[in-house]
């Protein structure tokens, strides 16, 4: 667990952060367990290289004073290439915490390779409550025995020992289906043209007519 370096900030603001970001520097806060709000700065390449490795439970120093943090929110700037702010929570070794985990599938499904679906993911991110020592960087999922119309949902899932999901047990989190072609509806049969009136048939059947009377 790497130790950072946090630096309690006198000056706050837009303008202020705006300085600190130009020197190398994220501004952020940190919190929790009673203690007031700090607000501080660290060096962007040492958080940024921690989030990048997936690193959620962070040792940092303030003041002198060493504290376990948890890294609770990050903001990026509008490009999402850097970090541009850093919310840290305090926190026990032994405390369990509620986290957010990506679920990533693995594996082909059967109804895929052979049975002709498509594997739709539903659910991107998974609720969770674990010990923060355990936190995991991702939560894979295997689907590989999926056939069509196979759902997977939350409570299916197979978490690590200690880990509890806080989402709705019966949240989907992937399916295969078929994808259903489009039906082409027939064309309007065409109506027999009417039988053209044959001009001078009425005026013969007149005479006709007019000659027996």
């Amino acid at each position: 667990m790497a130790l950072l370096k946090l630096i309690k900030r006198e000056k706050l603001g837009s303008r202020a952060a705006r300085r600190l970001r130009d020197q190398g520097l994220v501004p952020g806060i940190v919190y929790g367990h009673g203690e007031p709000n700090v607000p501080v700065s660290v060096n962007r390449h040492d958080i940024e290289l921690a989030v990048q490795h997936g690193e959620r439970l962070l040792k940092a120093e303030v003041d002198g004073r060493e504290d376990n943090f948890l890294i609770k929110d990050v903001q990026y700037d509008y490009l999402g290439h850097h970090i541009i702010h850093v919310d840290l929570a305090r926190v026990r070794l032994d405390e369990r915490v509620h986290v957010t985990v990506p679920i990533v599938l693995r594996g082909t499904p059967v109804g895929v390779d052979s049975e002709g679906g498509v594997l739709t993911q539903h659910l991107d991110e998974l609720e969770c409550e674990c010990l923060v020592t355990d936190i995991p960087e991702e939560l894979r999922v295997q689907v590989s025995e999926l056939h069509v119309d196979d759902v997977l949902r939350v409570a299916d899932l197979e978490l690590p020992q200690g880990m509890r999901a806080l989402t709705d047990p019966e949240t989907v989190v992937a399916s295969v289906t078929v994808v259903a072609e489009e039906e082409v509806a027939p064309a309007p049969e065409a109506e027999a043209p009417a039988e053209p009136e044959v001009i001078g048939e009425k005026k013969e059947e007149e005479t006709e007519e007019e000659q027996s009377s």
